[in-house]
């Protein structure tokens, strides 16, 4: 049986444990020897009172033992008696008698038992003797007097009250000191395999987390885990063995397919559960009819096909005014429409509710907080109030749609920053893995945050809490390390929080592929045929477009000014290139996204009116929503798609465009403040707050060979076809298939 080892090959020798029938014999072996101590200690201790006594008795009467002899010599019982009497005073004497040389009893105390006789003790020479009289058996001391006995014999009957006393109380000190000598020995046993235990653990939990780390598996020595759990960790240990093949494996084509298989037999009958804010499809009245629309959203674009793989439920808001005419009673719908695969569990949200929650805390507090756009974030008492509801009341439905006491919760986002710790105490078993899909700060940053501490304990209610970048990953140790009182582990990347670890890991979040909306999709010249129809381009322009939400964080009128300034600096492009900006209205509740796009709108009109005279106007704004194959269209006509993100977790929408070029041609402008250019890095990236830097580039874009594209393209297309959003899952569900695992083996040892 083999398990996970290091991955230099050595073979992980775990210590040996106690085997249970030699703990049984041991265990009766010592109780075997302690009836035998007991035993014999009680016997000893008899004998040493007796002999105490007789030894204190005999000095005591050898002071007085020549009165005794001229008294007993000259058989006058008158002053023999008052003498006897007195001595017998002492409490360690029952009673005295004197014996005449000839074997008769000169005179003996009231309190000796009847039936005393002088003949046959040992007279002469003194000693201990037991005889049976009235009353039982009784022990007698006999003393000579004079020289060798010829003025007599004195005899003593020890007090066997005082005897019996005597013997309790050296039992008593006799017991103390072998308690004390036993709790020391097993103090000390406890201490030596409690450190053999430690051991043991930490050798079981460094071999897992050797096997975690390895390349590759390689065999673990558990035939040494001689343990009355023996069988069940064994089991336990080969469970926990991971097929690297799912995320290492050079020539995995990841899929659906995959995915699936890899839930199968890494988490089988595991539930699995999404909470997110947006819902994946939403239904709108559009005149007198219900219609479906799918939101632009990179988050959805990540999560759907991910649970059209896996099942089970996704619980999120309900936004659409048609969304109650499409539920069940339960505020259920199977989704997708034309191939159900999982559930749609809406929530429904006041208007207060949104208020608060969404476009004030989430939008205007912690959005602005953590992408560095030089926006001020806001914070509101009342908003906090309602975004910790609201957090709440997610934290029910999950605990209502959960078939099982230990579902894997894949909460999203910075909309639920406290919901894991309240999904945590309503479901203590369960794996609850949060993705943070916006940028962390650094610890300085964050700490503007008046509840900052209260939303750093909501995510570390988390099993596993990724983030895209691992910089993103080490601000939030940074963070964690300065406000709150936890223990961090570098080397493993987790923080401990009241004897709880979260595994801290980036997951960089991909697409699916290939994706849905290519699908059908006509060919490349057909697609700018139609695009240019749709503008009116002439057939000579070249094309650059943008698709973004109206965000101000996507740098939208940076790209609009790198346009200008590349007409300015290269008037040859005039009328000879255009920019379409797709951008989809978004939070308009909010001032700083609506004056973007009364902004947008503007700058766009001054730099068209600039250029009036060159019979094409650099700059078109599609303002509205645009679904997935529109969009689509408009990445397979360009000759280049900018994204200009000022501060971005990922942006999916740069490996959308590489995706949407099954041609092999085009160019991606990234900016270097996206996730995406960590991985993209043959894409001409760019700084979009240097606007004559981002002119240069779109220059460089538009003469670039045709080989050149071909290469670059190549190479990008095959990042996101092996790194596809069913790899990004599989990260996630392997690890937390794995702490599942990990939490039986400890379940088991700790048994």
């Amino acid at each position: 049986m083999s398990a996970f080892l290091p991955a230099d090959g050595r073979r992980a020798l775990l210590p040996r444990g106690p085997n249970i029938l030699y703990v049984a014999l041991g265990f009766i072996a010592a109780l075997l020897v302690a009836l035998g101590v007991a035993m014999l200690a009680s016997a000893v201790i008899n004998n040493w009172a007796r002999h105490d006594i007789e030894m204190q008795t005999s000095i005591a009467f050898r002071s007085v033992s020549g009165q005794l002899a001229a008294a007993a010599a000259s058989k006058n019982g008158a002053e023999l008696a008052p003498m006897l009497d007195r001595l017998a005073g002492d409490e360690r004497v029952l009673a005295l008698a004197v014996c005449g040389t000839s074997s008769d009893l000169l005179h003996a105390t009231a309190d000796m038992p009847k039936g005393f006789s002088c003949t046959g003790l040992p007279l002469h020479k003194g000693g201990a003797v037991a005889r049976r009289m009235a009353g039982g058996r009784v022990y007698l001391s006999v003393y000579p007097l004079g020289e060798d006995g010829k003025a007599g014999s004195l005899v003593v009957a020890p007090n066997p009250d005082f005897l019996g006393r005597r013997i309790d109380e050296l039992r008593l000190y006799a017991f103390l000191d072998l308690l004390g000598v036993g709790v020391g020995f097993g103090l000390m046993t406890f201490a030596i395999v409690q450190v053999l235990r430690r051991s043991w653990l930490k050798s079981l939990r460094s071999a897992i987390a050797d096997g975690r780390r390895a390349a590759a598996p390689v065999a673990l020595d558990l035939e040494r885990l001689d343990l009355p759990v023996n069988e069940e960790i064994n089991a336990l240990l080969a469970e926990l063995r991971t097929e690297r093949k799912f995320t290492e494996g050079i020539h995995i084509k990841w899929s659906p397919e995959t995915l699936h298989t890899l839930l199968q037999e890494e988490l089988p009958g595991a539930q699995v559960i999404i909470v997110s804010n947006r819902e994946p499809y939403i239904h709108n009245h559009v005149d007198g009819e219900i219609k479906l629309q799918i939101p632009a959203s990179g988050l959805v674009s990540a999560l759907e096909p991910v649970m059209r793989a896996c099942g089970g439920v996704w619980i999120a808001h309900g936004g659409g005014d048609a969304d109650r005419e499409t539920c069940d009673e339960h505020d259920r719908l199977r989704v997708p429409p034309d191939d159900p695969a999982y559930t749609l569990r809406r929530v429904w949200l006041s208007e207060e509710e949104q208020d608060g929650y969404y476009y004030g805390l989430a939008n205007e507090g912690l959005w602005p907080l953590c992408h560095i756009a030089f926006v001020r974030p806001i914070f509101r008492e009342q908003d906090w109030a309602a975004y910790r509801a609201v957090n709440e009341r997610f934290a029910d439905i999950v605990a209502e749609e959960a078939t099982c006491d230990n579902p894997i919760v894949l909460v999203q986002d910075y909309h639920f920053a406290l919901l894991p710790r309240m999904v945590r105490r309503r479901l203590p078993r369960a794996t609850i893995v949060t993705f943070w899909h916006i940028p962390w700060p650094n610890a300085e940053t964050f700490g503007i945050c008046p509840w900052r501490n209260e939303i750093l304990d909501g995510l570390l209610g988390s099993s596993i809490l990724g983030f895209h970048t691992q910089s993103h990953c080490n601000n939030f140790l940074e963070t964690a390390d300065r406000y709150i009182e936890s223990r961090i582990d570098r080397e493993k990347s987790s923080i401990s929080l009241r004897g709880r670890e979260t595994l801290i890991r980036p997951y960089p979040i991909s697409i699916e592929w290939p994706p849905r909306a290519l699908a059908n999709q006509p060919p490349v010249e057909e697609c700018r045929a139609i695009v240019r129809a749709q503008f009116n381009l002439p057939d000579d322009v070249r094309i650059a477009v943008g698709v973004e939400r109206f965000d101000y964080t996507k740098g939208i009128l940076d790209r609009m000014r790198a346009v200008d300034e590349l007409l300015a600096e290269k008037p040859e492009w005039r009328g000879k290139m255009v920019l379409i900006q797709a951008a989809a209205p978004t939070r308009q509740k909010l001032d700083s996204y609506a004056s973007l796009q009364v902004d947008a709108e503007k700058l766009a009109s001054e730099i068209n009116a600039k250029y009036e005279d060159s019979g094409c106007p650099p700059i078109r704004l599609s303002v509205r929503h645009h679904e997935p194959k529109q969009v689509f269209e408009l990445f397979r006509a360009a000759d280049v798609c900018i994204v200009s993100s000022l501060h971005d977790g990922m942006n999916l929408v740069a490996k959308e465009f590489v995706a949407a070029r099954d041609d092999g041609y085009g160019v991606l402008m990234l900016s270097s403040f996206a996730g995406a250019s960590r991985e993209l890095t043959e894409a001409l990236i760019v700084n979009p707050y240097d606007t004559h830097g981002m002119a240069k580039a779109l220059d460089r874009a538009f003469r670039m060979s045709r080989e050149e594209q071909a290469e670059r393209m190549r190479i990008m297309c095959g990042q996101i076809g092996e790194r596809n959003v069913y790899r990004w899952a599989a990260q996630m569900l392997l690890d937390a298939a794995w702490l599942r695992r990990r939490e039986k083996v400890a379940s088991a040892a700790r048994r």
